[in-house]
């Protein structure tokens, strides 16, 4: 009878009409969240960027491409929720998106301008009301600890999923974690 809210797999960010920044989420991990919810009897809305699985039967589907898309199907429903896991994992950057596609120029370099993206997970703990339960993530590479833990207070999150994604069995696209 919980109102659960997950989110799953990368946001695309635009560089030009073929090319986009993200990074190597599969989506499993959210889907798998949102597919536990639903067999435990939640509501479940599962807010999805763009993945190669199905989506899971069951539950409302909201997919997104970017992050800002993220941002608002998240931030439009979070207050109503009772337990929000925010394992997708959106692009921090964005670049201005060229008109048309981008041509190489011999073997002259190129040069993005990046720009942050909105932050999800620190909207949705700004937002958080007494007695909801929010979960965030944190993928890292080094200071695994250190870094979750100022991730969590950051966030105003009530749990952070830290995860060293150079290890082996955890990380991005694996059907294990560590």
């Amino acid at each position: 009878g919980k109102k659960v809210l997950v989110t799953a797999g990368p946001t695309r960010e635009p560089v030009d009409p073929v090319r986009f920044l993200t990074n190597q989420s599969s989506g499993k991990m959210g889907y798998a969240v949102a597919e536990a919810a639903r067999d435990r009897g939640a509501d479940v809305t599962l807010v999805t960027g763009p993945v190669a699985i199905p989506a899971p039967a069951g539950v409302k589907v909201v997919p997104v491409e970017t992050t800002e898309e993220l941002f608002d199907a998240v931030t439009g429903r979070c207050e109503e929720q009772d337990v929000i896991v925010q394992a997708a994992a959106p692009a921090d950057f964005r670049a201005e998106r060229a008109e048309h596609k981008i041509k190489k120029q011999g073997d002259a370099p190129l040069t993005l301008t990046l720009y942050p993206t909105p932050d999800v997970a620190a909207a949705v703990g700004a937002k958080k009301r007494e007695g909801q339960f929010i979960v965030a993530f944190a993928a890292e590479t080094q200071n695994l600890l250190e870094n979750a833990r100022k991730k969590l207070g950051r966030k105003n999150a009530s749990l952070v999923v830290a995860n060293d994604v150079t290890r082996a069995g955890a990380g991005f696209g694996t059907d294990t974690n560590v």
